[in-house]
């Protein structure tokens, strides 16, 4: 027999409101939408380079701990009581909070394991990987890979252990685990992001990170929180506010995406008016301005940015592309030319 508050809250839950269950209904839909872009990136790249090794910890871990306090708050567990006394279609409208959750768990759970099974490998030692070292984030290491898949796997089995037995043992405590749960997620979300950013920025590109995912998510963050918030009130705040804070910091690392987005178009702007006005070297097909070759630029093939600089943006001073091939097959010739004449005999060595 059910006491008069958990009868009260069937009661409610056996007439849903119908706006709350299609905003839940269209978060769980949208959760497992938004998450579909990123696991197809990794996948179609065969690479989860670009996500930070910490930002797939801190977040499997934070998904972990959020599955955690969704499922032993007494508030979802009398949901689930209720739906031994409420028809189907209630039940599954009360339970898609926890699914809401669930999902979101079991889609980032998908993204730990892309990331070992894709695992970046280092490149071997060249000179090219030596100086590129230098500008960019250092490639993630294969402990890093143990350390994300160990310490995931323990902190899963951790608490489902532990939240088992206090809700077989000590039901009436798992308010507080619930709640211990939920400010570790926050914790967790809160610096989830941070490694990404810094890894991103250090980067310079996106890599494998979906800009497809974020701008589904960081708009989809809010909603989700307002649902959850509609669910579960104000004392439930463990649950909802980690996903405000995880929107706020995923809103950042959306901005330099879109950043570094920007500068490669401009960068690829920038390269296809070099290629109408440069010439092309015989060597290594690196494009220099006929005026503004020298030393340097004939054994690096980078004169191409400092002759445009130089030049000013002044059409004057650039050369025209068929006058340079022109040039350059007339010297050729030349070349060939005296290449074919016999050196003169030197009468007084003979």
């Amino acid at each position: 027999m059910l006491d008069s508050s958990l009868s009260n809250r069937c009661d409610d839950l056996a007439h849903p409101d119908t706006l709350t269950v299609l905003v839940a209904a269209v978060l769980v839909a949208g959760i497992l939408v938004s998450y579909l872009p990123q696991h197809a990136k990794i996948i179609r790249n065969r690479t989860s380079e670009g996500l930070s090794p910490w930002w797939v910890l801190l977040g499997g871990l934070s998904s972990i701990a959020a599955l955690g306090n969704i499922l032993t708050l007494p508030v979802s567990r009398a949901d689930i009581k209720c739906c031994r006394d409420i028809n189907g279609g209630a039940c599954a409208a009360a339970l898609l909070g926890v699914a809401q959750i669930g999902l979101q768990w079991a889609c980032f759970m998908f993204i730990v394991m892309l990331f070992l099974i894709f695992f970046p490998v280092a490149p071997e030692y060249d000179m090219s990987s030596s100086t590129a070292s230098l500008t960019s984030s250092p490639p993630p290491k294969r402990r890093d890979a143990v350390i994300v898949g160990s310490l995931t796997l323990l902190a899963l089995l951790t608490t489902g252990i532990i939240s088992v037995a206090l809700i077989a043992a000590w039901p009436h405590h798992t308010q507080n685990w619930a709640n211990l749960l939920g400010a570790v997620a926050g914790a967790l979300a809160a610096i989830q992001y941070v490694p990404q950013i810094w890894y991103t920025y250090r980067l310079g590109d996106v890599k494998s990170l979906s800009v497809i995912t974020m701008l589904i998510q960081v708009p989809g963050a809010f909603v989700f929180a307002f649902s959850l918030w509609q669910r579960v009130g104000w004392e439930g705040w463990s649950t909802w506010l980690v996903y405000i804070v995880t929107g706020v910091l995923q809103g950042v690392l959306l901005g330099l995406a879109i950043h570094y987005y920007r500068i490669g178009r401009l960068r690829d702007k920038e390269s296809d008016g070099e290629s109408f006005y440069g010439g092309v070297d015989d060597v290594d097909g690196a494009a220099v301005g006929a005026e503004d070759a020298d030393e340097r630029s004939a054994l690096l093939g980078s004169g191409r940015k400092g002759s445009i600089k130089r030049n000013g943006g002044s059409s004057k001073r650039r050369p025209i592309a068929g006058t340079q091939r022109r040039v350059s097959t007339s010297q050729r010739q030349i070349s060939m030319l005296y290449a074919a004449t016999p050196p003169e005999h030197d009468s007084d060595r003979s």
